[in-house]
């Protein structure tokens, strides 16, 4: 134990005629003296003391390092050529409701590959135990915590369809990622009721020969019905300003079309370039902000804000693909529902050439027979790729090696073909952002 020696006290004055008359103004100096070589000593003790929450708070923005055997370290070599180009990074933005943990789970399996990273995003209509217990089963599967490419939105947002909330959910779930991890390329948004139709192997490999600056989006400018039923409505989506769930109301008047842009409609699902989501996040161009007041109050906008930034942007229109790579399997907007795929129907999804599908219900059988025929991927299993390296009996995953090396497959191929049309002279130039 240190001991301070105390400091040492002018000596007291003698008690004189002189010094009688300087007493008070005297005592006052002494006092402060007293008062500052004790606040002195006294900050000294305090900043020899460690802080409990610096040190805590700073380990918490430690970044644990995915597993190298994952993403081993390669010395550069000038004389060695590269087999192919690199693997690119695919940001997933998983989203669902109450109820949704488990579909999320197998989507997350189903579209699983250590290069992508992920964001699970449970709605604030889902109790918070249930993102609790999401985000501990995320952490308890081996790979996802090797990768550390795995995580769940704490502060979850509501997210209307109907509604523009949509919107703003999603481009919270592009920032989020646009902090984790700087090395993406694209990024996807999917929602419980998609499921992917090819291996990330598959998307990967195919993506890889592609320019990085390519946005696959539906788009369309013939607004048509639209107009009346979607565009000139006002709504407030209630999603945005209340933590309870209520409907959305219709204002009593409508809006003319606006004329300082152009309108185009499109569908909910895009692939979308990372350069793309920073424009729109971090840009300094005010086009994105602006349409985003205008969708704010518009019905089901979130089909149409992307591809009205991309068209009217000049940085953009150029890069836009008028292919989603989604396939719909059941029309939603039946109120029967949906008959049984048979096969037909099936063949026709997978020849398709799309990346994914949706409109599944929950435990559709039809995602039974994805895993086992297209993915061949196991119950609560990633699907297997180049990076899995057991035996197949004993978990093909459970043992992972490289994550840059893919194993591409027949759903490949497809895409390969699907993507060759969309890029074709003729359709590519003479479908992107056309003002019908």
């Amino acid at each position: 134990m240190h001991h301070h020696q105390q400091p040492t006290l002018p000596p007291p004055f003698a008690p004189n005629a002189s010094a009688t008359t300087n007493l008070p103004k005297d005592h006052t100096r002494i006092t402060l003296y007293i008062i500052l070589a004790t606040s002195f000593f006294s900050l000294l003790f305090i900043i020899s003391i460690p802080s409990p929450s610096s040190s805590t708070s700073s380990q918490s923005f430690i970044k644990i390092r995915p597993d190298p055997v994952l993403f081993p370290d390669r010395p550069i070599s000038p004389t060695e050529l590269p087999s192919g180009p690199a693997p690119p990074s695919i940001a997933y933005l998983i989203s669902g409701s109450a109820g949704d943990s488990a579909r999320i789970l197998r989507l997350l399996f189903a579209s699983y590959h250590p290069r992508n990273h992920y964001l699970l995003h449970l709605d604030l209509s889902a109790p918070q135990t249930e993102r609790d217990r999401l985000a501990v089963t995320v952490q308890s599967v081996p790979i996802f915590k090797a990768a550390q490419n795995v995580d769940v939105i704490g502060k979850a947002d509501y997210a209307y369809p109907r509604g523009s909330s949509t919107i703003s959910s999603t481009l919270h779930g592009a920032s989020v990622l646009l902090r984790l991890a700087s090395n993406w390329d694209w990024f996807i948004s999917l929602n419980a009721g998609d499921y992917p139709l090819v291996t990330q192997d598959d998307l990967l490999h195919i993506l890889s020969y592609l320019p990085k600056d390519l946005n696959f989006v539906n788009h369309t400018g013939y607004i048509g019905w639209k107009e009346s039923k979607r565009l000139k409505p006002i709504i407030v989506d209630t999603g945005l300003y209340l933590l309870e769930k209520h409907e959305i109301f219709y204002a009593s008047q409508k809006r003319e079309l606006p004329n300082a842009f152009r309108l185009f409609s499109g569908s909910s699902f895009t692939m979308l370039t990372r350069s793309f989501m920073e424009f729109c996040i971090l840009g300094t161009d005010n086009l994105p902000r602006t349409l985003l007041m205008y969708f704010a109050n518009t019905p089901y906008s979130f089909t149409n804000y992307f591809p009205t930034v991309l068209c009217n942007s000049d940085q953009f229109k150029r890069t836009v693909i008028n292919h989603n790579l989604q396939y719909i399997a059941f029309n939603k907007s039946s109120t029967k529902k949906p008959p049984q795929m048979n096969s037909a129907d099936f063949d026709a999804m997978i020849q398709s050439g799309a990346a994914f599908a949706t409109q599944f219900r929950f435990d559709d059988p039809v995602l039974d027979r994805i895993d086992q025929e297209i993915l061949k991927r196991s119950p609560g299993k990633a699907v297997p790729g180049g990076w899995c390296l057991g035996e197949p009996d004993n978990g093909t995953c459970s043992v992972w090696g490289d994550a840059d090396i893919l194993r591409p497959g027949p759903g490949a191929r497809r895409l390969e073909k699907r993507i060759v049309e969309s890029l074709s002279d003729g359709r590519f130039q003479s479908q992107q952002c056309q003002e019908e």
